[in-house]
Order: structure tokens, then sequence, then C-alpha cells
């Protein structure tokens, strides 16, 4: 959208957690405010003086929060609102570091414990779970001794279901039907 520019891609200006996306991390999106694209959270935030997040507004949570959560695109879209408050609370800087210690987890799933087919299970975990959880399973699998990859790949997804069932927590993109 032009005139909008983004200081933050790893988290978006309406709660996306863009640096945990499959296609952020593909190269096929440059984030918000690269581009193009007609985002009415971008076009708001402009009426509103060039907010770099929504929970800075007066009028947060708005109409446009209505039904946030309800699906997917190519990112979990579950937390937006959670994830909106926690980075209110935390301070954007405390919650950046945050979302960059996500980042380094992911890669190190990516890099470690992908047979190929894991990327979109891995985008969601590392979305939906914290930080504390992720390094537990990733220790879970580690103490398991050296695997052939695609042993690895099935301990890791296994270790991840396990612990986010137990927080009742679906590690599935929800799509619009």
């Amino acid at each position: 959208m032009k005139g909008f520019v983004r200081k933050d891609t790893l988290f978006s200006l309406c709660g996306l957690n863009c640096g945990l996306c499959s296609m952020h991390l593909g190269g096929h999106c440059p984030g918000c405010g690269e581009g193009s694209q007609s985002c009415k959270p971008a076009r708001c935030s402009l009426e509103h003086g060039g907010l770099e997040y929504c929970y800075q507004c007066g009028e947060y949570p708005c109409e446009k929060y209505e039904n946030v959560d309800d699906f997917d695109s190519f990112i979990t879209h579950r937390n937006r609102r959670a994830d909106m408050e926690k980075a209110k609370r935390m301070g954007p800087k405390a919650y950046r570091a945050e979302q960059e210690e996500k980042v380094r987890l992911l890669m190190t799933l990516l890099e470690g414990y992908n047979d190929g087919r894991k990327k979109t299970l891995y985008c969601l975990a590392v979305n939906l779970l914290e930080v504390g959880e992720l390094k537990e399973a990733i220790g879970q699998v580690e103490r398991a001794g050296l695997l052939p990859d695609k042993e690895r790949a099935a301990c890791m997804a296994e270790e991840l279901h396990r612990i986010a069932e137990e927080k009742g927590i679906e590690l599935k993109l929800r799509r619009k039907k």
C-alpha cells in the first residue's frame, strides 16, 4: 500500500507473526508494508497517524478484530489478539526479542528435523507454543540419540503434537470452508 512502511517485518501491524510464516521464509511474501497489496489495517494506520501496531490505537480493539482469529491463511491467525496483547504488555522491544528467539528455534527445526514435509507444522508449532515448550521438544528428541533424518522428523512431530495436545492446541491450519 502506497505510503505504508514497516520497520518490524517479524510482527505485523495487525498481529500476525510474519517472521514465522512459511510464505515469508520461502521469500514469497516480504511482509506487510512491502508491495502494493490493499490492507485495511494499513489504511487505518495511515489514517491514525502511521501507528506501528494496532494496539497503539485508542480505538483498539475495533470492529476489524471481530472474528479475526477464526481462520488461517498461510500462517495461523489463532493468536493475533493474544499476541497483540502480549506485545502491548511486554513492549515492542521485548516482544521482538522473543520473536527473534522463535525464528532461531524455527530455523533449528527446519534445518535439523525436517524431512521435507514438516515446514507448515513447524511454523504452526513455533507460532502457537511457548519458547520453553519448543526447547523442551528439541531437548526431548535430542535425548533420543542419533536417528536417521526421517525418524528424527517423525519423532519431533510427535513431540510437538504431544505438547500441543496437553495445552488443547491443534497443530493444523484452519481453512475457511
